[in-house]
């Protein structure tokens, strides 16, 4: 019998634009386990756009009080044009700032694979993405994003001038570290620290505090990688790469650029973990304001986050895998959304692929 101790809650928190959409079919994953009897339960909430709409902030009290309490939380992309205007407090992205580091989500994990049946889809030749599986290991509430002071003001001569402030303590790297090196260790043992030590004090502090840190893990190879020379290398060789493990800005622009080696920034979920696993799992896409509510999104990212909620935040690696292995089953079956079609081959939309990966998963049992 499930109890309340046993219960899993997940706060969903839909986004806007494509997020409603695609956040929909993930539902339908959930409510497939629930069927079996899986003990979760979920419960909706507001963030970003459509909390400023409906509680005038991106983080509303509300959706802080739920986040607190909640097992695991789903989000679905914030953002999009018509909330530009607003005062940068306010906006969309705060409410994705303001999250992280009120629940100390500070190790963002982003998978890169690629999949068999895309194997067309990715601008990279087949033989060099063939078998490719990449983790990034990101840094989440440190780096210039939460770094103090910043704002804008005049120069001596007049002129306006902005400014931002790149700082990582010790505690902070190496805290993500350690979250790197255990994840290599259950992969392939090499480990690549991307940084900027040649010209960032920032980053010579983190390659220190990289190489003394390895030294605990001595059966995993650590590597170093200034981040423009890992930039090029994850498109000449992205198969030599295992585990990569950089700050906030260097991850968010690396991992966005490995998920075009996977054939579409459409395919990859993501896992920000705070110190005992619970985690925000989210699509890394954005939300798409250009084909929103026309049934074109691609599901496949928010589903694969589900199975990385089940993995990480509830230790259920079998439902995660049953997860992928669907996901893999419609992909084999030829099933497209947009974004990974090739000329001449059919297009379903979003709706339709997650009832395809929910059928994979009810025969899967």
């Amino acid at each position: 019998m499930t109890t309340p101790e046993t219960m899993k809650n997940i706060l969903i928190l839909p986004g806007d634009y494509i997020g409603p959409e695609v956040m929909a079919e993930a539902v339908k994953v959930l409510e497939v386990f629930k069927a079996e009897g899986e003990p979760i339960a979920w419960s909706f909430g507001h963030l970003g756009g459509a909390a400023y709409e409906a509680e005038g902030h991106p983080y509303p009290p509300s959706t802080q009080q739920a986040a607190r309490a909640a097992d695991a939380i789903l989000m679905g992309a914030v953002g999009g044009p018509k909330y530009d205007g607003l005062p940068r407090a306010v906006r969309p992205e705060q409410g994705i700032l303001g999250i992280r580091k009120d629940l100390g989500l500070f190790a963002n994990l982003r998978p890169a694979l690629a999949y068999e049946a895309l194997a067309a889809a990715s601008p990279l030749k087949p033989e060099l993405i063939a078998g490719l599986d990449v983790l990034i290991v990101r840094e989440l509430t440190g780096d210039i994003y939460f770094g103090q002071p910043r704002g804008r003001r005049k120069t001596a001569d007049g002129h306006d001038e902005g400014y931002d402030t790149m700082h990582y303590s010790v505690p902070e790297i190496e805290r993500i570290a350690h979250v790197a090196f255990q994840a290599a260790r259950k992969r392939r043992r090499r480990l690549c620290s991307v940084d900027k030590e040649n010209v960032l004090e920032t980053s010579r502090l983190w390659r220190e505090v990289m190489i003394r840190v390895g030294r605990d893990y001595p059966d995993v190879e650590l590597t170093h990688l200034y981040v423009d020379n890992a930039a090029m290398q994850l498109i000449k060789n992205p198969r030599q790469f295992d585990v990569i493990v950089t700050g906030n800005l260097f991850g968010d622009i690396l991992s966005d650029e490995a998920s075009q080696l996977a054939g579409s920034i459409g395919m990859l979920p993501s896992a920000s973990l705070d110190a005992n696993n619970k985690g925000l799992y989210e699509p890394i896409h954005g939300s798409a304001p250009d084909i929103a509510g026309q049934n074109k999104a691609n599901p496949l990212a928010m589903i694969l986050s589900v199975g990385m909620m089940f993995k990480y935040s509830f230790g259920r690696t079998d439902l995660a895998d049953r997860i992928d292995a669907a996901v893999r089953k419609v992909l084999q079956d030829g099933k497209r959304t947009g974004d990974i079609a090739q000329p001449g081959e059919p297009v379903i939309g979003t709706q339709e692929m997650g009832a395809a990966v929910v059928d994979a998963l009810r025969t899967s049992k």
